[in-house]
């Protein structure tokens, strides 16, 4: 069987700001603070310590409280909630949006990151208590990247009309979806449950907040996870004075320009606005801009002078959002943080913020890329074997993969290695002929050379596709299982979701993943079932 192991960096699936972020590439460090390692925590609970409102504690767990008032929760996960009251209780976060039904795969591996990691932290320091927290982005509005999930390569759509915050929308309509997706699913024991939860989540909530808060604490709940729901009066109030900065002097945009300027030759993850925040009501969330000494809501009539859109803020906290730029410090003035575990792009834009928030005077968390995984049947792990495939062949491209492997099959050498260096020491003798009379002649040897070379080219190609004809059927096993295993060619966890394998696995898939995932490890995790 396959037995390789996959780093993140040469998995093909990462972006070079990523993969020099892992290596620990010099002109990145001044972007975070430590690097995420067992060891770099012991400095970090010490800043946090030293430089959170613990004050703030309480109103945080009366919050959490009243959340989970009607939501049946283990015991680990109170407990966990009034750990948060100590001073020596600290969090790791993970957020995400509220996808419907999760989304893909990669939304179970984020919060189990956060999950392992809190664990590990325990066993090296039992001084301190640690909480997992995943933060639902209830404030997003861009309803279309969550309404669907895929199961067995189809699309389930939820078709509903959204302008507000995704987490204040009612859950009405499902029912049609819940119906065609139960036909889907079939009858057997697991499938039952899965119907079970859907229905539990989506028809027996009335808002999409209340839906994936139930559906993550039926999934996660034994291990302690806590769920927060940020779009809160009493947590933003906590918030107010660094909103009434940004409304007031904007310092957010000039400093993280100025850290984008330091990543060119990047994707520039994000790009600030003049005030990184939102006005919000249950059907609209538009951006506030400053213009003509009035403060005015994009897309709308409504308008403030300074002084109203100040007492608007003292009093009305919640109808101000936080942007992509501003909500990472809100979180880590309310929580007692320690990291934040995210993708890729997160994690991109996450380093975009170190100065802004080492001038809010708040600790920058480390920053750990989430767990990457890759769920396969033994049966595919057989094919794999069968194949002569190591599992870092099949992250491959295709194209790549096909001309390796028909290379490595053929009984004799494909690339016609030898005949273009004997071309080579043909051409440096005409050369030297060619030095010994006018510049015309040379030039003629020149494109002869070019044309010679072009030929032994297009010959090894043509060589390359007989091969594949002969070989089409080996190949296309090999296609069939990359595409199973990679479907539309695209990492599983981005395409999949969690029900296709719950399916064969029921109640054992989580804690199966659970079991696997090394948060620190930095590598991507095959998981055979």
């Amino acid at each position: 069987m396959p037995t390789d192991c996959i780093s993140y960096q040469n998995s093909g699936y990462f972006s070079p700001l990523m993969n020099d972020y892992l290596d620990q590439k010099s002109n990145l460090q001044p972007l975070y603070s430590k690097f995420p390692s067992i060891e770099n925590f012991e400095n970090q609970i010490f800043n946090k310590k030293n430089n959170f409102d613990h004050s703030s504690r309480k109103n945080l767990v009366t919050v959490l409280q009243k959340q989970y008032l009607n939501v049946e929760t283990s015991h680990f996960t109170q407990q966990n909630i009034k750990a948060l009251l100590v001073d020596n209780t600290f969090t790791v976060t993970t957020g995400h949006q509220l996808n419907l039904f999760t989304g893909p795969l990669y939304f179970l591996y984020k919060i189990i990151s956060a999950i392992n990691l809190t664990n590990e932290l325990k066993v090296k320091y039992p001084e301190s208590n640690f909480v997992p927290i995943y933060w639902m982005a209830t404030e997003d509005h861009d309803f279309e990247e969550i309404n669907y999930f895929n199961f067995k390569g189809r699309k389930f759509r939820w078709n509903k009309d959204s302008s507000g915050p995704v987490g204040r929308l009612s859950t009405a309509g499902l029912e049609d979806l819940f119906e065609v997706f139960s036909v889907e699913l079939g009858s057997s024991t697991n499938a039952l449950a899965l119907k079970k939860l859907f229905e539990e989540a989506y028809l027996n909530n009335n808002n999409l907040a209340d839906a994936t808060r139930y559906l993550a604490n039926v999934l996660f709940g034994s291990y302690g996870l806590v769920i927060i729901d940020a779009d809160n009066s009493d947590l933003k109030s906590s918030f107010i004075p660094y909103m009434k900065e940004e409304l007031l002097n904007q310092s957010s945009y000039k400093l993280v320009v100025e850290t984008a300027e330091k990543l060119k030759g990047y994707t520039i993850q994000v790009n600030p606005r003049e005030i990184n925040l939102f006005y919000i009501e249950d059907n609209l969330r538009e951006r506030i801009i400053f213009e003509d000494e009035l403060y005015k809501v994009n897309n709308t009539k409504i308008e403030f002078t300074k002084i109203e859109i100040l007492d608007l803020l003292k009093n009305f906290p919640e109808k101000f959002s936080p942007n992509v730029i501003m909500r990472p410090l809100y979180q880590e003035v309310i929580l007692p943080n320690l990291c934040y575990i995210g993708g890729g792009g997160e994690i991109a834009y996450w380093l975009e913020l170190k100065s802004f928030f080492d001038a809010s005077n708040i600790t920058f968390p480390i920053l750990l890329l989430r767990n990457s995984a890759l769920l396969a049947t033994q049966k595919q792990e057989k094919k794999a074997d069968k194949l002569s495939l190591l599992w870092i062949d099949l992250f491959s491209k295709q194209e790549e993969l096909l001309n390796r492997k028909t290379k490595e099959l053929s009984d004799f050498s494909i690339d016609l290695i030898n005949l273009k260096e004997q071309l080579m020491h043909q051409f440096e003798t005409l050369y030297d002929v060619a030095s010994q009379t006018d510049k015309d002649f040379m030039g003629a040897v020149k494109a002869q050379e070019i044309k010679q070379n072009k030929g032994l080219e297009n010959l090894e190609k043509r060589l390359l596709r007989a091969q594949k004809r002969k070989l089409a059927d080996v190949l296309q096993r090999i296609i069939d299982l990359q595409n199973e295993l990679f479907p539309n060619q695209s990492l599983q966890e981005r395409q999949a979701n969690f029900s296709e394998f719950y399916l064969e696995n029921g109640e054992n898939l989580i804690p199966m993943i659970v079991e696997k995932l090394k948060p620190l490890e930095n590598q991507f995790d095959i998981i055979t079932f």
